[in-house]
């Protein structure tokens, strides 16, 4: 885990993406979304730092998926050091971001409120 990296601004965790030996995250020069991530762009325009720091409940771009909404939701309520803590807890414990292409451990769902409850256990 890459934990400098930390959570993208749509809530996916640049820290443990696959994609993270060419990626500096999105504030970096290299984001490969820079030019097509809505999220990333929506953020920036509202002088936002994240998705979760915005008032909206948002479904647009990545959080049309249950993991960004996830994410986002989690660290609402607990933190980004939080749910830093957990994702490399569940690593350690052999939960996996990306498998093969950018399907893992945390992509298997459809309620929110589950993939938190996976999120803070590391468990189904």
């Amino acid at each position: 885990m890459k934990r400098e990296l930390g959570i993208a601004r749509c809530g996916l965790a640049c820290c443990l993406c696959s994609e993270n030996d060419r990626c500096g995250g999105c504030d970096s020069g290299d984001c490969p979304g820079q030019s097509w991530c809505e999220n990333r762009r929506c953020s920036l325009e509202k002088g936002l730092r994240r998705c979760h720091d915005c008032a909206e409940d948002c479904r647009k771009g990545l959080l049309t998926k249950i993991k960004p909404q996830a994410f986002n939701l989690f660290v609402r309520r607990y933190g980004e050091e939080a749910l830093l803590d957990c994702l490399e807890a569940n690593e350690k414990h052999g939960v996996v971001y990306h498998r093969s292409g950018i399907t893992g451990d945390y992509d298997d769902f459809d309620d929110v409120e589950a993939l938190i409850r996976f999120i803070q256990t590391g468990t189904r």
